[in-house]
């Protein structure tokens, strides 16, 4: 840095204030600065920045894996708001583990991250307690943190179950079968409840002879669809609890003569084309509210605790509008 400064010929301090608040240099000295940077190849040390008592200008997101577009997207409107302040986005992957989770958290936190985001995999973050009452943020994304007081922005898992379920059922559907894996997880057990209330009406929720709740990445959908419809009473529609199960009914049912009707639960790329109806949110605009609740939290470490419930919306498309086969 006072390499740069004495090419510049400005003070150390200056060349400071413009690789960390530029907009109180002249754009004359930033253009000077910056030339002077990259002639001697210098670059700013975050981590040395960090280590004299600097805010960090990171923020570390915790995902299941890269190849899930859910996760992809969410990671994206983070991306552009974390952007607009200055901070840079770190992604680690759990592989949807418990153990992995709690692994890259330690991580990530031991880098001196400015918040921690999450998509919950384990039954229990209280670990991250400690941490977070020593003034690191922690905002869980799709599903609330356990034993862990923590900012979260989930849908409405509940209730964009209970539309699907009810749109099968005025198209005439009473056997409805409901696949999701894994199932042990937040956005299922609240899907499967608002699937159960709606079949019951008014009455007492309770589990179906249709339901196939899965927590074995391993299994095939196709093998679960396959023997689902073999059984002596088979569903006439199915609700697919996640986009990567809906795609796996969409394999196991290709080819077949008059398949039941289906409603996934998340929307993906060419199920428009397809004529696949489901259950849509915005993934994006999760990640998007994700990242102003770190700023807000990153400002004001003391504020109240937020939860934000973002809409879904059931997208007829023709899979779900298929009426139940005659006897």
């Amino acid at each position: 840095m006072d390499d740069v400064a004495r090419l510049a010929n400005v003070s150390p301090k200056t060349v400071s204030r413009v690789f960390t608040q530029r907009d109180l240099v002249s754009a004359a000295t930033v253009e000077r600065v910056l030339a002077a940077a990259k002639r001697l190849k210098f670059r700013p040390n975050s981590v040395a920045r960090n280590l004299r008592g600097g805010a960090s200008s990171t923020v570390g997101l915790i995902i299941g894996e890269m190849l899930n577009p859910f996760y992809s997207r969410v990671a994206t409107g983070l991306e552009k708001v974390l952007s607009e302040h200055g901070k840079t986005l770190i992604v680690a992957t759990t592989d949807d583990t418990a153990e992995g989770e709690e692994r890259v958290a330690d991580t990530l936190l031991s880098q001196r991250v400015s918040a921690l985001l999450m998509i919950p995999v384990g039954e229990d973050q209280s670990y991250l307690e400690g941490e977070r009452q020593l003034g690191s943020p922690v905002i869980a994304i799709d599903r609330p943190a356990r034993n862990l007081v923590a900012d979260s922005v989930v849908m409405e898992n509940r209730n964009g179950a209970f539309e699907a379920t009810r749109s099968l059922m005025e198209h005439g559907h009473r056997k409805i079968a409901y696949i999701c894996n894994p199932a042990n997880v937040y956005t299922q057990v609240e899907r499967l409840r608002g699937y159960r209330e709606a079949l019951a009406g008014t009455g007492k929720a309770a589990a179906t002879p249709w339901e196939r709740l899965i927590d074995d990445p391993a299994i095939d959908p196709v093998h679960v669809v396959s023997e689902l419809l073999d059984i002596a009473d088979p569903p006439t529609a199915i609700i697919a609890g996640n986009n990567r199960m809906c795609v796996g009914v969409l394999r196991a049912l290709h080819g077949k003569d008059n398949p039941p009707a289906l409603i996934g639960f998340d929307d993906f790329d060419t199920a428009d084309i397809l004529g696949v109806s489901v259950v849509s949110h915005d993934a994006m605009e999760m990640g998007r509210r994700a990242g102003e609740l770190a700023m807000e939290r990153i400002a004001d470490p003391t504020g109240f605790t937020q939860q934000l419930v973002l809409p879904t919306r059931l997208i007829l498309r023709g899979s779900g509008e298929r009426p139940p086969l005659a006897s």
